[in-house]
């Protein structure tokens, strides 16, 4: 059947680019909030996302479903643990981007589908298909290339791979909760933690919020909108987009990252470093490919007038 309206699949397009087009533009984000270093852009960031959520709860009048949330014990404490594994996430990612190692970062969300792959099988207990085993023996080929490269393992590629794949993983248990009620609980369990680091960083090399002029200022009280925006984003694009389609759009970040450190900030890219990549981009090649074949196969063997699952 054709799709008569097809207004609602270009606005999910354009909702999707924007979400991971402002993901992939996060590093100089980040680098505007300079002189502020990681752990204070990190504890603004949760601070500003809880005040933006709440105020977007008020405007949207959610509270009734945020209400609905918390009496879901086991959705407050799924919401917990996500958000840790966020935190360690936003704080390797901002880390990556404040100290030159941007393009370890675009690597590290270049593995996360193979990550999400792995988490399947260990924690899902689900059986890999033969190509996807070659997936990721290609993947970890290339950990192993830039490892050799580098004299050590890429661990803020494999961090923020690891922190993200687990974070789906939490998030897919959780069920289906709205964006703005799962951001504003997770912030909210954050909260302790960022005041924490703001106090420690105050009391230390001082405050950059405030005090290194109105534009870094203005940057960090902007985190809010930053972190909440892309998020809606994502949204509003898995409400009208197959899957398949935000899997190919979720590369979009990646490949910006990428851009940004080695056209904008000239981070060094040896041949062994360049050769890692290959092999990623490759095991992302036969995913995507062994992907659409399982696809068609089973399109094939669908009986004629059956819908898809």
């Amino acid at each position: 059947m054709t799709n008569e309206n097809p207004a609602p699949s270009r606005a999910g397009l354009l909702f999707g680019i924007g979400a991971y087009g402002l993901w992939g533009a996060m590093p100089v984000y980040f680098l505007l909030m300079r002189p502020a270093g990681p752990f204070e852009i990190v504890g603004w960031r949760i601070v500003f996302s809880l005040v933006f959520c709440a105020l977007l709860l008020a405007v949207t009048r959610g509270f009734g479903r945020f209400r609905g949330v918390l009496r879901d014990r086991r959705a407050v404490a799924s919401f917990a643990l996500a958000g840790a594994l966020i935190w360690v996430n936003w704080t390797v990612y901002v880390v990556a981007s404040t100290s030159g190692r941007v393009v370890d970062a675009a690597l590290g969300y270049f593995i996360n589908p193979i990550v999400t792959i792995l988490l399947g099988v260990v924690v899902l207990r689900e059986r890999l298909r033969p190509l996807q085993w070659v997936a990721i023996g290609v993947s970890a080929l290339a950990v192993v290339v830039l490892a050799i490269e580098t004299g050590s393992l890429p661990w803020i590629s494999l961090a923020l791979a690891a922190s993200f794949g687990l974070y789906g993983l939490v998030k897919k248990r959780v069920g289906r909760i709205d964006a703005i009620s799962g951001l504003t609980l997770e912030t909210a369990w954050l909260a302790p933690v960022a005041v924490v680091q703001l106090v420690v960083v105050g009391a230390g090399a001082g405050l950059a919020w405030g005090s290194a002029g109105w534009f870094p200022t203005l940057m960090l009280t902007s985190a809010g909108i930053g972190t909440a925006v892309p998020l809606l984003f994502f949204a509003a694009s898995t409400r009208r987009l197959p899957l398949s389609v935000v899997g190919f759009l979720q590369y979009i970040a990646p490949i910006l990252q990428l851009a940004i450190g080695v056209g904008v900030l000239h981070e060094p890219m040896s041949t062994g470093r360049w050769t890692g990549f290959v092999l990623v981009w490759l095991a992302l090649a036969i995913l995507v490919t062994e992907s659409l074949l399982v696809g068609r196969t089973r399109a094939a063997a669908r009986p004629v007038g059956e819908p898809a699952a």
